[in-house]
C-alpha cells in the first residue's frame, strides 16, 4: 500500500502531537526526539512532525509518497525521469530516524516530493553527509528560495 506523506515543520512538538493524536484518533507511530510521525489508515496518510523553533509558525516541510519497496522507488524514479522531471536519488540514507532508499523531484513553485521506502530504524534525525534530508531551517528556507535542496522525514 502506498500512503501520501505530509511532513511539518512545527514550533511546539508536545502541542502538534496532542492535536494531531485527536484529530486523527490515533497516536503516533514514531516518538523521538524533535520528531513524531503517524502511520494514519484513514486517509492512509504519513503525518510527520519535525520540531521547528518556537518563533516560526507552523509550516510544510516536503511532501511524499511512502512505497512498499526499493522496486517502486526505482519504478517512480525511471517514470519520473521519463517525463522529464530532474531527479535526485539517495539509497541508504539515514535520515528522520530510518534508512531509505527514495528519490526527490521538485513541483512548479519548488515545493520537494520525495518517493520512498523505509528499510530500517536508525538512530538518528539528522542528515547524513551529503544527503538532502531532514534540514534545518536554513535549509528549508532556501528550498522556498528556490534551491535545489530538498528535506526529508
Amino acid at each position: 500500500m502506498s500512503r501520501v506523506q505530509l511532513a511539518l515543520r512545527v514550533p511546539d512538538l508536545e502541542a502538534s502531537i496532542a492535536f494531531y493524536t485527536q484529530l486523527f484518533g490515533t497516536a503516533p507511530s514514531k516518538l523521538r526526539d524533535g520528531y513524531a510521525n503517524f502511520a494514519i489508515a484513514e486517509p492512509p496518510l504519513k503525518l510527520v512532525l519535525v520540531q521547528g523553533t518556537p518563533d516560526e509558525d507552523t509550516r510544510m516541510d516536503h511532501l511524499g509518497v511512502e512505497v512498499e519497496t526499493t522496486d517502486a522507488v526505482h519504478a517512480a524514479t525511471t517514470r519520473l525521469a521519463d517525463a522529464g522531471l530532474a531527479t535526485d536519488v539517495e539509497n541508504d540514507t539515514t535520515c528522520c530516524y530510518a534508512v531509505q532508499d527514495k528519490v526527490w523531484v521538485h513541483g512548479p513553485g519548488s515545493e520537494p516530493w520525495e518517493v520512498y521506502v523505509v528499510k530500517a530504524d536508525a538512530d538518528s534525525l539528522t542528515k547524513q553527509q551529503g544527503s538532502t534530508c531532514c534540514a534545518t531551517t536554513q535549509d528549508t528556507a532556501a528550498v522556498s528560495a528556490g534551491s535545489t535542496t530538498a528535506s526529508c522525514c
